[in-house]
């Protein structure tokens, strides 16, 4: 027995002795993967020459492709195939944790493209919105992406310009085709498409938007080179652009406006179901079903009412909420301005207001500049404020555009909580930080997810407090009236794609649930019916956000670090949700 306990005795010396396992060390960056990833984007960039111009790689300035084109899709089909192929030749294990997330969602990327292939949308190519007419118009204004500081810029984008006439001249043989199969607009998108292909008809060349370069050419350029392009442009616009965009202009008026469709969801057309599922997949990133998203978002329009009718109470208005809304669109009080260039001038003193607060929630604040501007004239009247990009080497500034038609008319109640969405600290921290993130592979720094995007500068509305605003209880409604926008979209954009509801029962819906105005409610309805399912990405990931961020609060405690928190969202880049979640775990646990 004695020698018994002496031999335990030894043997738990020794065990007691031995040494720790060693840990698995990280593997070292795959040379091999970057290589496939970079390659991947500097396809990406050929195929999507447009997407090097916004980055700011001038190497394209002279291309746009026929994207309707077969050999086109053909090329961009066997893109995604190629390199989502290539992505079985590396196990995990011999990845890093970042080059395991750029799998991932390169994963996504080829998958979520490949399967638009399985649907028809190529067949309606013009819409009032999203079409690739309205964005041209922009760089074309000489006050976007396109660079016109050389002789040599300009004669680029006059060979751009050709091009992208061929992608014109080929949107009406999609349309015709689509007619046969029964893919064509809503009537009351096509009636809106209309007067924005007349404003590119306008006969004096000196007031068309193409000329606008000319306008504003370089001073050191010479004479003789100011009068070669003057005369180039003049004959570009009278010889190729108007008629173009008549001709257009005359087939959409008349033979696709009578085949336009009465119906205004997706519904109405073949596989209309199936595609909205793609969509809702696509914008969110998740795979919650058109059904689950309606029913989320009529709970969040009863939260989000009964918050709106605290503020109705606090101001003293007597009357229902329905009344109050109609009270705050018609405030003179809330529409001070009576020149445009005073709009701008108030959303930069919020921003002067709030930078103090900002040092509190974020440690991490994009180098890439930052303005304040007016949106362009010839898209206006039917444009949502809306936020681009700067340039990735940041040269180029993140622009915030502000439609302002009628500075008189233009109501404030809501501009501090538009600020943080589409400027600061929403988008253009959200863009730029990741543009300026050197660990990121290129394709990445490029990429967008609205799930992820839009819902990160939804939830930045509601950092407005912390931040030092929402101090007039207007202000607070207007942060409300923001949130309850997106949430009414949840029930609204199902409903017409997935419901059978009419444009006009949207349009009824969403004004007895908010306080824009007619006319802005029936735009963004419109917008809806012509791309489905974007609009539910917004509140999506603003709650995922918002229970990401609840989550690490309860389980840190003391520990927790609002701004390390945002730093951990916004390190990544724009991810599909899924990924975030996982990110964030990862985080909490580490930081326990």
């Amino acid at each position: 027995m004695k020698k018994i306990t002496i031999l335990l005795i030894v043997l738990t010396a020794m065990m007691s002795c031995k040494p720790e396992p060693k840990k698995e060390e990280a593997p070292a960056l795959n040379a091999e993967f970057e290589a496939v990833l970079n390659g991947y984007y500097e396809e990406g960039l050929k195929l999507n020459p447009i997407n090097a111009t916004m980055a700011g790689d001038h190497r394209y300035d002279d291309s746009f492709p026929n994207l309707l084109s077969d050999t086109y899709k053909a090329e961009k089909k066997a893109y995604y195939e190629s390199y989502k192929g290539k992505l079985s030749d590396f196990p995990d294990a011999e990845l890093t944790d970042s080059q395991q997330m750029s799998k991932a969602i390169l994963e996504w990327e080829c998958n979520i493209n490949l399967a638009e292939f399985d649907y028809n949308a190529d067949l309606t190519p013009v819409d009032q919105m999203w079409s690739q007419n309205l964005f041209i118009g922009q760089l074309a204004s000489g006050a976007s992406a396109q660079p016109f500081e050389t002789v040599e810029d300009y004669q680029e984008w006059m060979q751009r310009v050709d091009e992208y006439l061929e992608w014109l001249a080929s949107t009406e043989d999609k349309m015709r085709e689509g007619i046969e199969k029964g893919h064509v607009l809503p009537k009351s998108l096509i009636v809106k498409v209309l007067p924005q292909l007349e404003s590119q008809m306008e006969e004096d060349v000196e007031k068309h938007l193409f000329y606008q370069p000319i306008q504003n050419m370089p001073a050191d350029f010479s004479e003789e080179e100011k009068t070669m392009l003057a005369e180039a442009y003049s004959n570009m616009i009278t010889n190729k652009i108007v008629p173009e965009y008549a001709k257009l202009h005359n087939f959409m008026s008349t033979e696709y406006l009578d085949a336009g469709r009465e119906s205004s969801g997706i519904q109405g057309e073949p596989n209309g179901d199936a595609y909205y599922a793609h969509q809702i997949k696509k914008y969110t990133t998740t795979n919650m079903t058109a059904e689950e998203i309606h029913e989320l978002g009529l709970s969040e329009v009863a939260r989000i009412r009964s918050e709106m009718e605290k503020i109705k109470e606090e101001v003293g208005f007597e009357g229902d909420l329905k009344a109050f809304f109609d009270y705050v669109r018609s405030n003179e009080e809330l529409m001070p301005f009576t020149e445009p260039e005073q709009v701008i001038a108030h959303f930069n003193e919020i921003h002067e207001r709030m930078k103090p607060q900002l040092e509190k929630l974020f440690d991490t604040k994009p180098k890439t500049p930052f303005v304040v501007r007016r949106t362009e004239a010839f898209r206006e009247k039917s444009a949502s404020a809306e936020y681009n990009p700067g340039s990735l080497d940041g040269t180029r500034p993140g622009v915030f555009y502000v439609p302002i038609p009628d500075a008189s008319e233009y109501n404030i109640y809501s501009d501090e909580s538009l600020f943080l969405h589409e400027a600061i600290p929403g988008h253009h921290y959200q863009i730029s930080l990741m543009q300026e993130n050197e660990e990121l592979p290129k394709f990445r720094k490029t990429l967008w997810y609205s799930g992820y995007g839009e819902g990160w500068a939804l939830y930045t509305e509601s950092l407005g407090k912390e931040l030092g605003l929402y101090t007039d209880p207007y202000q607070y409604f207007g942060m409300l009236g923001a949130e309850m926008h997106r949430a009414v979209r949840l029930v609204v954009d199902t409903g017409l794609h997935s419901k059978g509801w009419t444009r006009e029962q949207a349009i009824q819906y969403s004004l007895d649930n908010e306080a824009e105005s007619e006319a802005s409610i029936i735009s963004e309805i419109e917008r809806y019916m012509a791309n489905p399912g974007q609009a539910l990405s917004y509140k999506i990931g603003q709650l995922k956000i918002q229970e990401l961020r609840k989550k690490a609060e309860d389980m840190l405690g003391d520990k927790f670090d609002i701004g390390q928190f945002h730093n951990q969202v916004l390190e990544p880049g724009c991810v599909p949700l899924a990924l975030l979640e996982d990110k964030i775990n990862s985080w909490i646990e580490a930081s326990k």
